[in-house]
């Protein structure tokens, strides 16, 4: 085959929280991970993990899920559509890219992303300013 896998990396683990401001006092105040980037417009926020490359993302609008890394989320859906699975939502641009979810054939929901705009950038306290 020759061909990189479908699926590259966990890019975020997405964890709902009430508020982000609830969410940082818990998981970046108590148990230590240090905050990455903040996006009050989009309600969420960027934690690092041990490893590098997957975040934790805490969201006041986003369920609990991982989200999975792709090279293009319209040829992801594409080959996930026709191996048998289903598009729930998407795709849709957002600020770092594309993102879409979809279900395997076991009606698991997987969450797709790339990174075709870049990554946030942000000032020193971690607020987002852009993308590059």
């Amino acid at each position: 085959m020759g061909e990189p896998p479908l699926l590259l990396a966990v890019d975020a683990v997405t964890v709902p929280v009430p508020d982000l401001d609830a969410g940082l006092a818990f998981y970046r105040d108590r148990l230590g991970h240090r905050l990455l980037w903040r996006n009050d417009d989009v309600g969420q926020a960027g934690l690092a993990l041990a490893g590098e490359g997957t975040e934790l993302v805490l969201s006041t609008s986003v369920p609990y899920a991982p989200t999975w890394l792709v090279a293009s989320v319209d040829a992801a859906v594409e080959a996930l559509v026709d191996a048998g699975g289903r598009l729930v939502d998407g795709p849709v641009d957002v600020p770092v890219g594309r993102l879409a979810v979809v279900e395997d054939v076991f009606a698991n929901p997987l969450v797709l992303l790339d990174t075709s705009t870049g990554r946030y950038l942000t000032d020193g306290s971690g607020r987002v300013t852009g993308v590059g």
